[in-house]
């Protein structure tokens, strides 16, 4: 096999890159500032490759991708023609990834990297006779921001976390920046969103607060409102759906240490998208979490709070019509005058 020249060119899903002597690391944040992440660039999730993708175009017939030793088992996919192809499971240790037995012919390939671990990429290779070369990704680029519920580490391959089975059913080229245990509305991510380009936007906050107790009552609706608008600041114009929580079993009743509960801070989103949109802001648009998966899909839940491998796909599944739906409420309603 022949080693191909590793580049930017190569990666998809990152928000950055950071150039090793060994190899290319993505980044869910801008490395180069690292440290205004905190603690320890978003609890260490922001190296997680949810979402990373290589894509090239080849008529190899298979293709390596080399890496150094993962620190857990994970999962990498192979899509041909947006297509899932092949799944590989690689032990911790493992230093290499060999998508072998390719379809004939110059192939569209997408080679999407862990969602639960972070890696270092040192080498791309295809078969010594064979073409290969970037491929670039001209869909619509949604930008989606949220819990672990968004990273979907129990998703069974990274294509088959629910933000990668929308993008392939909407036809969106996304960037996935869900920080497991990590959604905060911390100021640096409103930063960030606003600064990255994006055809569509979409926010899934309120089971972290809650579990975490990081924002009382008073505080919730003012950093929603504030994270909203830092992201205005550049995307005016670009549609920006609010997710609220999906269904959390006894979340639903039981206070936090704070004394919010999970229905007090779907009614928090609400009013505030209702506020907003009030004020002129005629592309933020509201999701109930509810609609999307509610009491009766309580099964899905492996522990009360995380959907497993199915609840997953089923989210993937029904999220563009919801997300559909959902602008198009909002757009009867300034037609009617009702906002």
């Amino acid at each position: 096999m022949k080693q191909l020249p590793l580049t930017d060119e190569w990666f998809h899903g990152a928000v950055s890159l950071e150039h090793r002597e060994e190899g290319i690391k993505p980044w869910r944040i801008p490395y180069a500032d690292y440290e205004l992440y905190a603690p320890e660039g978003i609890g260490g999730k922001a190296e997680i490759c949810a979402g990373v993708r290589l894509r090239l175009r080849s008529d190899s017939a298979e293709v390596a991708v080399s890496f150094l030793p993962l620190a857990d088992a994970a999962a990498m996919d192979c899509l041909v023609a947006g297509q899932l192809f092949l799944t590989l499971t690689l032990p911790a240790g493992a230093t290499e990834a060999l998508l072998s037995g390719l379809p004939a012919g110059i192939n569209d390939l997408e080679i999407w990297l862990p969602q639960n671990i972070g890696m270092t990429v040192t080498g791309l290779r295809i078969g010594s006779g064979a073409a290969g070369d970037p491929l670039p990704d001209h869909r619509p680029r949604w930008i989606t921001y949220g819990s672990s519920i968004t990273q979907c580490v129990a998703a069974s391959s990274p294509s088959r976390a629910w933000p990668a089975i929308t993008a392939a059913d909407c036809g969106w080229n996304v960037t996935n920046l869900g920080f497991s245990g990590n959604c905060h509305m911390e100021p640096m991510i409103g930063r960030l969103i606003r600064d990255l380009p994006a055809d569509f936007i979409s926010i899934c906050v309120g089971v972290n607060i809650y579990g975490a107790g990081t924002l009382s009552p008073r505080m919730f609706k003012p950093l929603l409102i504030g994270l909203l608008e830092t992201i205005r600041d550049r995307h005016k114009e670009t549609p920006l759906l609010v997710i609220s929580p999906i269904y959390g079993t006894v979340r639903e009743t039981e206070p936090n240490p704070l004394g919010f509960t999970l229905p007090m801070m779907r009614e928090d989103i609400r009013q505030t998208v209702e506020l907003l949109r009030e004020r002129g802001d005629r592309q933020l648009y509201d999701l109930d979490g509810l609609s999307w998966f509610g009491p009766e899909d309580e099964a899905f839940l492996t522990d009360g709070l995380h959907p497993g491998a199915e609840g997953y796909e089923l989210l993937g599944r029904r999220f563009c019509a919801l997300h559909q739906a959902a602008l198009q409420e909002g757009q009867t309603q300034q037609s009617k005058g009702e906002i």
